[in-house]
């Protein structure tokens, strides 16, 4: 993997499990269910010069990071709740890439933290009470087709910890 990569995908890219077992997937739920507080050790101390430094060239803050996940999270938490109330709906896409220059992704990230620390309490509840009949159903994603709600589980435990280990890289690198 070429330097770029290494810093865009310090864990690798996403690849769902090739199965999805109840043990798999409470390791997915315990990821959620860590990611506040992950979060927060994550971003502890930094000061508002290393909030606003990129975790790479051209790539975002520390401060959008942040933000991306609590924004990202809660589509997220909507489209399944969408999947299981709903057949197959299909969900709207957005532009990450310009919800994280809106004014709000330049604000502290105490909002942030606090809402990925509600949002996933309640999504943490949610996924513990579904059926597996529950995680076989899903939504239709415009660019990624069908994704069942066992494959969406995988896909936010590694887009936690994808994000986490920006920050906990840059961090790293930087000797902070």
């Amino acid at each position: 993997m070429t330097e770029l990569n290494e810093l865009r995908y310090p864990i690798g890219r996403f690849a769902p499990p090739a199965s999805s077992l109840p043990g798999i997937r409470a390791a997915h739920i315990q990821t959620l269910r860590a990611l506040p507080e992950k979060l927060k050790a994550a971003v502890s101390g930094l000061s508002e010069a290393q909030f606003d430094t990129p975790y790479r060239e051209g790539g975002w803050t520390v401060r959008q990071v942040t933000h991306h996940l609590a924004d990202s999270h809660a589509m997220a938490f909507v489209r399944c709740k969408l999947a299981l109330t709903e057949d197959w709906p299909t969900i709207k896409t957005y532009d990450e890439a310009a919800w994280a220059n809106l004014p709000d992704s330049k604000q502290p990230i105490d909002g942030a933290l606090a809402m990925v620390t509600a949002l996933h309490g309640r999504w943490v509840s949610l996924l513990e009470g579904m059926s597996e009949e529950d995680f076989r159903k899903g939504y239709n994603h415009p660019e990624h087709g069908r994704v069942d709600m066992a494959k969406a589980l995988a896909m936010y435990d590694w887009h936690s910890r994808h994000h986490t280990a920006h920050i906990t890289g840059l961090r790293a690198r930087q000797g902070w």
